[in-house]
């Protein structure tokens, strides 16, 4: 059917079954990237040394910013994509692809010419210094070579999820995550190469995957489509990248300072706070998945244009998105302190876990709407506003802790976090109506 500015709509649906389709492999590719951080986390804390946990905990903040800085490859590459599905187009479907490679490789070749003052960089902002800061170096100087493969990687997982293939997308993400953790034993615990044997892993396993990612790609595209981006491609393009690295990249910059001032409490507390973190993302890889589902039918539903298709997205993913951060809550009160205990054997950091486990539980119902706002504006492409709404929820975070830990310490930090997520929740969902009256009008066509 075509609208009165003359663009063609593709009508489709968007049911139960299509949301759980994409939503039940991604949970499950989500759910074992955190739980091989978990599994690392718990190799190396198997070493009984406080200072080798906060090492890690230290350089994997040099990584979260490194490479979930550029999770806008992902995903930016899964909008476009999305989009070009949803409108028919597989010569633009491959364009954009292929710009994505050419950014992710570039980037990758950058991060190693710049890694020894980029890790020093992180280290002094970090506090790192003396035993800790010796850990982190030695994590860090291994994992870092990995940079090329893994930014390779999230334009493939997000070029896959864009077209739906969501069971591809969770095959290549359990690859990556068995060979990391396989490898991760074996360095850590076998070969007893400690932390130098978990960065290896890293590369390893990364490398491998970006191999096969490769090969998918040949066969999955058709050689008679390729050619190079055209300008007004290449600025937006360029445009929707750039917001979506400053909305990642503040993201990251508040989950490291969570990390920074826990380390600022003491290494116990940084300890402590390390474990439940990584505990938070094992459960958020559930809320997740519905976001996932989010990504790709509302970015086909922009691609498309067709906004009953559109509306239906937001309401199954509110849904099942709630259902889920509710039963994730749950499991965490339940299982929290036998996670811990399995995780962190020293009974002092089990001792602060404990205490704080109640604010890491109740996250995932704080946070579920940001999750599943992000998943839109990821697919629909509305990266200026996605920005913008980061940068403001960031203020409000770093203002709640400015009040809050220096009154109440570690319990004032956990509650700034909380409102950090609220604040995106809030922010992102009350702007969402005016976006998709602007995106689905007729004007928008022309």
């Amino acid at each position: 059917m075509e609208n009165t500015a003359g663009r063609v709509s593709r009508p489709f649906q968007v049911t139960h079954r299509q949301v759980f389709t994409i939503a039940l492999p991604m949970m499950i590719a989500h759910f074992s990237t955190p739980l091989v951080s978990l599994a690392a986390t718990g190799v190396v804390g198997q070493l009984r040394n406080e200072v080798l946990i906060g090492g890690v905990a230290l350089a994997a903040v040099i990584f979260d910013v490194l490479f979930t800085t550029f999770n806008f490859l992902r995903g930016a590459t899964t909008g476009f994509t999305a989009q070009a599905v949803g409108a028919g187009d597989r010569r633009q479907e491959q364009r954009m692809l292929l710009g994505g490679i050419l950014i992710a490789l570039s980037a990758g070749l950058l991060i190693l010419l710049l890694h020894v003052p980029i890790g020093h960089l992180g280290l002094a902002a970090l506090d790192a210094d003396g035993p800790v800061g010796e850990a982190a170096w030695t994590y860090y100087a291994w994992r870092v070579w990995s940079a090329p493969f893994a930014l390779f990687n999230f334009v493939v997982f997000g070029w896959v999820i864009g077209r739906g293939e969501a069971m591809t997308a969770l095959l290549l993400q359990v690859v990556l995550n068995a060979l990391n953790l396989f490898l991760a034993f074996a360095g850590v615990l076998w070969l007893g190469y400690g932390l130098a044997g978990a960065g290896a892993a890293s590369l390893i396993a990364e490398g491998m995957t970006a191999v096969i990612g490769a090969v998918l790609i040949l066969k999955r595209t058709d050689r008679t489509l390729w050619e190079w981006p055209d300008l007004s491609a290449l600025k937006r393009m360029f445009s929707v990248n750039r917001d979506m690295m400053i909305r990642s990249f503040a993201l990251l910059i508040g989950l490291s300072f969570f990390t920074r001032q826990s380390g600022v409490l003491g290494t116990d507390i940084l300890a402590a706070n390390t474990v439940l973190l990584r505990y938070y993302f094992l459960g958020v890889a559930f809320l997740d998945g519905f976001a996932t589902a989010a990504e790709q039918l509302a970015g086909r539903a922009v691609g498309a244009f067709y906004r009953p298709a559109f509306d239906r997205v937001i309401k199954l993913t509110t849904l099942w998105g709630v259902a889920m951060a509710l039963a994730v809550s749950a499991v965490f009160f339940l299982t929290g302190p036998m996670v811990v205990a399995l995780i962190a054997p020293i009974p002092e950091t089990q001792a602060l876990a404990h205490t704080y486990l109640p604010y890491a539980a109740i996250m995932p119902l704080i946070g579920v709407i940001a999750f599943q706002m992000d998943g839109v504006f990821i697919g629909a492409t509305w990266s200026r506003e996605m920005r913008t709404l980061m940068l403001a929820s960031l203020a409000f975070y770093f203002a709640a802790w400015a009040v809050l830990q220096p009154l109440f310490g570690n319990h004032g930090l956990w509650i700034a976090m909380l409102l950090f997520q609220g604040a995106r929740s809030v922010f992102f969902r009350l702007t969402l109506p005016k976006l998709a009256d602007r995106t689905f009008s007729p004007a928008a066509s022309l």
